[in-house]
């Protein structure tokens, strides 16, 4: 088998892996997912690399590793003890405005990144946090202390508006039917409906619907740049 088969077959095997284990976002992976993920990772170059490796034989270990997964989400799903004890537990790091160097300490965790994390949550000054609390994957969820957090409409007595709900009718030129029976529409209304702006799908690059404000619609034609975006084209 030539090098550009055995690659193609196993981009297939890793992609079909990787699906049967389940979505999970890069930033939440526990220590054994981002484990298994470098496993899986290594197993897939070395039969690229070495034409002598038979297939075969990293179909069996690939396939070890992902029942492997799969059982220890089970058991994690299942026993709170097993899930603290693979995943970890959330910690708290700022409480009532006070850092906690005590568990700063046990997670190894320093004040820069500390800082860093709550500059990016809009957070300049510690004190001004309720609870901070640190992740199993290493994200940090922040609580504001009440005189500091934004201002909501139950604060100020007010009728909040709910969020309308934009769904997509039209995507890159191909109407989306599942969309449509959702709205209980047909083709025959979405076609009538950009006939209108002299459209046809195959020109609608996306189209989307809600309630309150109905359809919306990016045609491939495209919009002029407003010369003070140009610069970002540069």
């Amino acid at each position: 088998m030539s090098v550009i088969s055995r690659t193609i077959v196993i981009y297939f095997i890793v992609l079909l892996a990787v699906r049967i284990m389940g979505k999970r976002e890069l930033a939440q992976l526990s220590p054994f997912d981002f484990v298994v993920s470098i496993i899986i990772a290594e197993l897939a170059a070395l039969p690229m690399e070495e034409k002598n490796i038979p297939l075969p034989e990293v179909f069996l270990p690939l396939g070890i590793l992902v029942c492997l997964e799969i059982g220890i989400s089970y058991i994690s799903l299942k026993s709170p003890l097993a899930r603290g004890w693979i995943y970890g537990f959330p910690t708290v790091v700022i409480a009532k405005g006070k850092v906690l160097d005590t568990n700063m300490r046990k997670l190894r965790y320093n004040t820069n990144d500390l800082l860093a994390q709550l500059r990016d949550k809009g957070i300049m000054n510690p004190a001004d946090v309720e609870y901070a609390i640190l992740e199993v994957p290493g994200t940090l969820s922040v609580i504001p202390k009440p005189d500091k957090r934004a201002v909501t409409p139950e604060d100020l007595k007010l009728q909040a508006v709910p969020n309308d709900c934009f769904i997509p009718i039209v995507l890159d030129g191909v109407i989306h039917k599942p969309n449509l029976a959702l709205l209980k529409q047909s083709e025959a209304w979405v076609i009538e409906t950009l006939a209108r702006e002299n459209l046809t799908p195959a020109e609608v690059f996306m189209a989307t619907y809600s309630a309150k404000e109905g359809l919306k619609i990016s045609s491939k034609k495209g919009e002029s740049i407003p010369p003070c975006c140009k610069f970002l084209e540069h």
